[in-house]
């Protein structure tokens, strides 16, 4: 039996082919193209120090807030099951909570729909945001899988001291400060040592009373210094920001005097970390 190929009808079904290839083609283009790679935050580096009970916000190497935390009341380590907080190096691998309201609450990392007070009486879930984190190190490589987390907390009173079951707490207006200050991709680091840049505190001298003759040494000195206020009294002090702690600032050729800091090692008696 012969196949009598009809000349109108194969040109049709060419045409047909080529117009439905054409059309795969382009839809794979633009979906291509529509797919955005997500960078990663090098400009912040967040540095939790466990015996200190203290977050420091680094931007461009340079602390530009502190934050009082909580780590876990377990101690240190990274076992599956133990409810202790990993140590070493992390990245925010994950954001949840992307405006909703202070006091949110999250169950598997959706909010329910109820909203809690700080301190409320017998509540503690996870509130306001959560950064999920990553361990980059053999020494908290179950992080991930043991959903460590950076999270709203509604026991602020117990913030400052360690009360958590493994993750970090923070109070809920901080979490959200550092929620809108930090992307994805940012290196966290957990130590168990004081922070890299504490928190300087100002040098401070008292104010020349009105009329008093200023010192001529003086006179270079005061328009480099801003007044510093206090709740007592708004104009009662003066600091020069020279003698602040300096700063070192990160770059991406040498990774930062942060991360050189920060080089961590296995576990040893005591979950410390060698100097």
């Amino acid at each position: 039996m012969k196949t009598i190929y009809n000349s109108k009808s194969f040109n049709q079904f060419r045409r047909l082919a080529t117009a439905s290839s054409c059309a795969l083609l382009t839809a794979f283009f633009f979906s291509s193209c529509s797919t955005v790679q997500k960078e990663k935050d090098r400009s912040h580096v967040v540095e939790i120090s466990v015996p200190e009970q203290k977050m420091a916000l680094y931007r461009d190497g340079r602390p530009v807030k502190y934050f009082p935390i909580s780590t876990s009341k377990f101690g240190l380590g990274d076992e599956p099951g133990s409810n202790r907080t990993p140590i070493g190096r992390f990245e925010v691998a994950e954001k949840i909570g992307d405006g909703k309201r202070s006091g949110t609450v999250f169950k598997s990392r959706k909010p329910t729909g109820e909203v809690v007070k700080p301190n409320s009486p017998g509540r503690d879930p996870i509130v306001s945001r959560i950064f999920w984190l990553k361990g980059k190190d053999d020494i908290n490589k179950n992080a991930f899988a043991r959903y460590i987390y950076i999270h709203g907390t509604p026991e602020e009173r117990t913030i400052g001291t360690p009360a958590s079951y493994g993750c970090i707490r923070m109070k809920s207006r901080d979490v959200i400060d550092l929620y809108d200050a930090v992307g994805w991709g940012a290196d966290v680091y957990v130590v168990n040592k004081p922070l890299w840049r504490p928190n300087p505190a100002p040098q401070i001298a008292p104010i020349l009373s009105a009329g008093a003759s200023m010192p001529m040494a003086m006179a270079g000195v005061m328009p480099m210094m801003q007044v510093a206020a206090t709740p007592e009294n708004q104009s009662n002090v003066v600091v020069d920001p020279k003698k602040l702690n300096p700063v070192v600032p990160l770059n991406d050729e040498n990774t930062g005097a942060i991360r050189r800091k920060h080089r961590f090692q296995p576990l040893v008696a005591g979950n410390r970390v060698p100097e």
